[in-house]
């Protein structure tokens, strides 16, 4: 008889699913994850799929995330890319969207899903519910492969780079404010915007990314010009801004003058909207016309997660100025309508 079982990678960052309590909170112990697992039969039931766990070295709380980290997961992937049929990979809540956005964009040619979850109590504790997230993911990533970076909590599968964290403490953490789901694990599994991988024959490669100096400021009523200008101070490469509505920030001379001078001295920004769905059009009101007029570039309804992921991407590409604008207002994993 044939062996058909698909084989997936389990990767174990660190983060709440497998920490452990202690006297100071939960911490991450290593070991301890496997052995929870081990000792949980409904993992190793027939119709689950086989899989290898691999808790990495240094377990870290997500918000120690960095863009190195991001490398080190990328990388990891790939070096077992050919021997198995999909990855998932346990994190932490807190930077869970951040690490998902940069993986669809580092991964090129994706050919097999990577799913990123984990939970909001750990593994062990008795109402945990990383026990349901990861035996879905499991059974997920072998039985309906999506071939995406993707974010499964609380019986959804978001796009990995549409997806955000709602909720700081409840179960149902996360959300998709642009993008519908990818798939919703109810009584049935009901496949919604995602597609069922074909055999891809393409090969997946990653594009490093190395922390890039980017500054996110967010406008509020009274907003001084010198908060944008001591933003913009070198290094800085890239500006998020996060506007009002569709886009719109004051008509105050003196930081728009700032935004203008960004431009000639080559610094990117990107307006995302600070509202949670929606997205931006520079051109609906005369406040965000304006900084349409001094060079700022439209985040669309990308996330801030997404843009700011987007950005590490293509400036460590080192491509020139205006070829990242342009790919910036392009949609290349799905991460704009």
């Amino acid at each position: 008889m044939t062996h058909t079982k698909k084989r997936i990678y389990v990767a174990y960052t660190g983060g709440t699913i497998g920490m452990r309590p202690s006297s100071h909170g939960y911490v991450p112990v290593s070991g301890f994850l496997t052995e929870t697992l081990n000792n949980m039969p409904e993992f190793h039931r027939p119709e689950m799929p086989e899989f290898t766990i691999q808790e990495y070295h240094s377990l870290i709380d997500s918000s120690d995330m960095s863009p190195h980290d991001w490398q080190n997961i990328a990388d990891d992937i790939s070096a077992n890319y050919a021997d198995y049929d999909g990855f998932i990979i346990l994190h932490g809540t807190d930077t869970m969207a951040y690490t998902a956005s940069a993986l669809s964009f580092m991964l090129e040619d994706l050919g097999k899903p990577v799913i990123v979850t984990g939970s909001q109590i750990p593994l062990a504790e008795l109402r945990s519910d990383g026990q349901v997230n990861l035996l879905n993911a499991l059974y997920i990533a072998a039985n309906y492969p999506i071939s995406e970076v993707s974010l499964y909590f609380n019986n959804r599968l978001f796009r990995g780079n549409r997806s955000r964290k709602v909720d700081a403490d409840g179960f149902d953490a996360f959300g998709s404010p642009n993008y519908p789901e990818l798939l919703r694990a109810g009584i049935d599994i009901e496949l919604i915007a995602g597609k069922i991988s074909q055999d891809s024959q393409k090969v997946m490669k990653v594009s490093p990314v190395n922390a890039q100096p980017i500054g996110v400021v967010t406008l509020y009523p009274g907003i001084s010009a010198e908060v944008i200008r001591n933003t913009l101070q070198q290094p800085v490469k890239a500006l998020i801004l996060l506007s009002y509505g569709v886009g719109n920030a004051p008509q105050n001379p003196a930081l728009l003058a700032q935004l203008k001078e960004a431009q000639q001295n080559n610094i990117i920004v990107l307006n995302c909207t600070q509202c949670f769905s929606g997205k931006v059009n520079m051109s609906g009101y005369a406040n965000g016309h304006v900084l349409r007029e001094v060079g700022v570039v439209s985040g669309h309804d990308m996330t801030p997660e997404a843009a700011l992921a987007k950005l590490h991407y293509l400036l460590s590409k080192e491509l020139p100025v205006e070829e990242i604008k342009r790919q910036l207002i392009t949609n290349l994993r799905g991460e704009l309508s």
